[in-house]
């Protein structure tokens, strides 16, 4: 009669526990690691947040500044002599547009052909300063012949203009403003180019006009 196979009961736990510390053994686990220490600032420029600085308080308005008291107007004024008076004013305009009409009946009598004298107006100013100045600036020169050029008699022509246009703002038509722009315009532009030939070929300006006592 066989015997009966025995069974024998093995703690399996036993075993890995052995095999866990063998293995440790060999290969040992690394220390854990320290936590760095902080950095130690060296020397040199920082960042530092600086503490926000108050809002400004809106300022007061300003108080309105005085009038200046015209005093060399005044002086000015002293000076001179007191203005016509309209009846004196009114007189002399009649003798004068007698005396206009006198002579152009003289002119037109010697030379039956003449027609009526044009109506002097607004722009026909505007025009007499804008030749002005072109004739002082060299214009007109004829050829062959050496331009003479008043560079300061330009200067005071052309700002003449500008003072006609700067007292005259707002009085003046669309028509007549627009030509007093742009003949003030081409005025300047015509002395940029003869003072910047002037300078380039080095000519010798005129000496300035001696001041009036």
């Amino acid at each position: 009669m066989s015997e009966t196979p025995k069974f024998e009961v093995v703690d399996r736990r036993k075993f890995k526990a052995e095999e866990e510390e063998r293995e440790a053994a060999q290969h040992p686990e690394p220390p854990p690691e320290k936590p760095a220490a902080p950095a130690v600032p060296t020397a040199g420029p920082r960042l530092v947040e600086a503490p926000p600085s108050p809002r400004p308080e809106p300022a007061p308005p300003p108080f309105p500044a005085a009038e200046p008291e015209p005093e060399a107007e005044e002086e000015l004024l002293a000076e001179m002599p007191p203005p016509p008076t309209a009846q004196e004013s009114k007189e002399q305009k009649s003798a004068y547009d007698a005396s206009a009409q006198r002579i152009e009946d003289l002119m037109r009598a010697q030379n039956p052909a003449m027609g009526a004298p044009e109506a002097v107006t607004f722009d026909h100013l505007v025009q007499q300063l804008y030749v002005s100045a072109m004739i002082q600036m060299g214009a007109g020169t004829p050829a062959g012949e050496r331009a003479r050029i008043d560079v300061f008699g330009a200067r005071q022509t052309i700002d003449l203009l500008g003072v006609l246009a700067e007292k005259t703002r707002g009085n003046l038509t669309e028509t007549e403003d627009r030509t007093l722009q742009a003949v003030l315009y081409e005025a300047r532009m015509a002395f940029l180019e003869v003072t910047r030939m002037v300078t380039m070929q080095g000519v010798k300006a005129p000496a300035p006009p001696p001041a009036k006592k």
